[in-house]
C-alpha cells in the first residue's frame, strides 16, 4: 500500500517538528543511545521511498549483504545495545556441554536434544533445510509431535512416550529417541508454457529406541526459520493484527485469515501468536526459551526442569545429572543469559532489497498484486512506539505477511493442530530478506518443512485459500512468472 510522504520521525518514532527527546539510557550499559549516520540519512528520506531499499526502514542493514546478510545489528542500534548484541550473539553460538562439567556455565546439554547451539538450527541466522536422502539425520529440521486431546483435552497433548517433539541425540549412555526420514514423490505439474517437478514428502520416525509411536501419533516436521525482523514484527499493534483478520470472510475474497491465540508466559496472558509455523508463541522470548528446552534440552525461567523434553516413562533420562545451579537461579540458562539471546535476536536487521533492475521488478511487483499475492503477504506495517526499545518502535516496515492463519489446502497440511491452528492452516511466512536467502542458508529450499526447492515451486504448492492465487500464477506466460520470481528475489 501507497505511503504518503511525511514529516522525518524523531528517535522515538513520533512525526512532530522540535528538539530531539533525551537520548534513553542502555539497559546493561550507561552509554546513551546515539543516532547513526544511517539513522539521520534514512529519517530524511519519504517514507514511500523506504519500501523498495529498506525494508526495515532505519534498521536496514545496508553493509553486509552476502553470507552474512541476515546477521547484522539494527543500522540504528546504540552503541552500547550493540556491545550487548554481540553478548547475546556468544550465547546464541555457544556449544552447550554434558552436566557435570568444570564449566558449570556452559553445562546441562539434554539429556535428550536436536542440537548443541542455538545457530546449528539457524546457520547465519537463516533457514534450516530438509534431508536429501533417507539417511540424513537433519539437526535443521525437528518434528513436533502430539496426539488427539480426547475427553481430557479438546486440544492436542504430547505423545506418552516421546514428548513434544523427537529428539534424534542424546548424551553419553543414553539413547537418541530415533530418527526422521523422509523420501519424495516426484510430481509433474504443466504450467503455461513448461512444466515444473514438485517433490512430496513421506516423513517417518525409524530407529525408534523406546518402543512404537502412539497409534494416533500427530507429526509435524519444521525447518528452522531465518530469524531476521522479529523485533519489528513482535512490535506491530495487536489492533492493528486483528483488524486484518475476516476468519468469516466478510468480504467474500477467498481469504478468510485469523490470528492464533496462545498463552504467553511472558506477557501472563493469552495473545495473538506471532512466531513459529503456525505462530504458536506470541513473543521472541517464549519462542526463545521453548527452543532452549526442546530443541537443547535446557532449563530456563519458563521451563526450569533440567530433563527437557524428558517424559515419565524416559526413567533413565530423568535419572540424569542436570546443570541446574544455585549461582545461577537453579537453571541451565539463567534469566541474563534469556535477556541477551532475547535482545539479540530482537535487533536482527532485515537486509536492504535488490534492485539491480528497477523495471523488471517494478512489472513482477504488479503481477504480484494482480495475482492477489498481497491478499496475505501483506507489505506494508508501522510499528508501534516503544519505550524499552525506542529504534524499532515507529518504523514502517516491509515484511510481506499478515501474521494470521490461513488454509493452505490438503497439499501441505499437517493434519496436527496447534492451539486455534488446525491442520490446515499456517501462518502467512515474511518474505522480507528471502531473495537473500541461498546466499545465507547455502541452499534454496522452501516452506515448513522445506519441499520446495525453488520460490516457484514453493508458490505451486499453496492451495486452500491461496488456491486461486497459485492458479493466476499457473496461466501466467513464462516471462511473467519469471518477473514475478525476480520481484520476489528483490525482496
Amino acid at each position: 500500500m501507497p505511503i504518503a510522504a511525511e514529516a522525518a520521525p524523531t528517535l522515538s518514532g513520533e512525526r512532530a517538528p522540535g528538539p530531539l527527546p533525551p537520548l534513553p539510557m542502555n539497559r546493561f550499559f550507561s552509554l546513551p543511545m546515539r543516532p547513526t549516520l544511517l539513522t539521520l540519512l534514512v529519517l530524511a528520506i519519504p517514507t514511500g521511498v523506504l519500501g523498495a531499499d529498506l525494508p526495515g526502514g532505519a534498521t536496514t542493514n545496508t553493509t553486509k549483504l552476502g553470507p552474512h546478510a541476515y546477521s547484522e545489528p539494527a543500522a540504528n542500534l546504540s552503541l552500547a545495545d550493540t556491545l550487548d548484541f554481540k553478548v547475546g550473539r556468544g550465547f546464541f553460538e555457544r556449544i552447550w556441554v554434558t552436566a557435570p562439567s568444570s564449566t558449570e556455565a556452559a553445562d546441562g546439554l539434554g539429556p535428550l536434544y536436536n542440537a548443541r547451539a542455538c545457530n546449528q538450527c539457524h546457520p547465519r541466522n537463516g533457514r534450516g533445510h530438509a534431508p536429501s536422502d533417507p539417511s540424513e539425520n537433519p539437526v535443521s529440521l525437528v518434528a513436533h509431535l502430539s496426539i488427539p486431546g480426547g475427553d481430557r483435552s479438546p486440544r492436542p497433548i504430547p505423545e506418552p512416550v516421546y514428548g513434544a517433539q523427537l529428539q534424534t541425540f542424546a548424551v553419553p549412555g543414553l539413547a537418541a529417541e530415533g530418527r526422521l526420514a523422509v523420501r519424495y514423490e516426484p510430481i509433474e505439474l504443466a504450467l503455461n508454457g513448461e512444466t515444473v517437478e514438485l517433490r512430496r514428502p513421506d516423513y517417518r520416525i525409524v530407529d525408534t529406541a523406546y518402543g512404537a509411536p502412539h497409534a494416533d501419533l500427530r507429526l509435524s516436521p519444521r525447518v528452522s526459520p531465518p530469524l531476521i525482523g522479529l523485533g519489528l514484527l513482535e512490535l506491530i499493534p495487536e489492533a492493528a493484527l486483528r483488524a486484518q483478520a475476516d476468519p468469516d470472510d466478510t468480504d467474500a475474497d477467498g481469504i478468510s485469515g485469523r490470528p492464533n491465540e496462545v498463552w504467553s508466559t511472558s506477557l501472563g496472558r493469552i495473545a495473538p501468536g506471532r512466531f513459529g509455523w503456525k505462530a504458536g508463541h506470541a513473543t521472541i522470548d517464549d519462542q526463545n526459551q521453548a527452543a532452549f528446552r526442546n530443541d537443547i534440552g535446557l532449563s530456563t525461567p519458563q521451563h526450569p526442569a533440567g530433563s527437557g523434553d524428558c517424559t515419565a516413562s524416559q526413567t533413565a533420562c530423568l535419572e540424569l545429572p542436570d546443570g541446574n545451579s544455585p549461582q545461577y537461579e537453579s537453571l541451565e540458562v539463567h534469566t541474563v543469559i534469556t535477556n541477551l539471546v532475547r535482545d539479540y535476536v530482537h535487533n536482527l536487521a532485515p537486509p536492504a532489497g535488490q534492485t539491480h533492475d528497477p523495471e523488471a521488478i517494478g512489472h513482477g511487483k504488479t503481477l504480484f498484486h494482480d495475482a492477489g499475492c498481497a491478499a496475505c503477504h501483506t507489505p506494508h506495517w508501522r510499528t508501534a512506539p516503544s519505550a524499552d526499545r525506542p529504534h524499532l518502535g515507529g518504523q514502517d516496515i516491509w515484511p510481506y505477511t499478515d501474521m494470521l492463519l490461513h488454509d493452505m489446502g490438503e497439499g501441505l497440511a499437517d493434519h496436527r493442530p496447534e492451539a486455534l491452528a488446525d491442520g490446515r492452516e499456517w501462518r502467512t511466512a515474511p518474505l522480507w530478506g528471502i531473495g537473500r536467502s541461498a546466499t545465507v542458508s547455502g541452499h534454496s529450499g522452501f516452506l515448513h518443512d522445506g519441499r520446495a526447492r525453488s520460490l516457484l515451486e514453493a508458490v505451486l504448492w499453496h492451495g486452500g485459500e491461496a488456491g486461486t492465487a497459485r492458479d493466476r500464477v499457473i496461466a501466467m506466460p513464462p516471462q511473467q512468472r519469471q518477473r514475478l520470481i525476480g520481484f520476489l528475489e528483490s525482496l
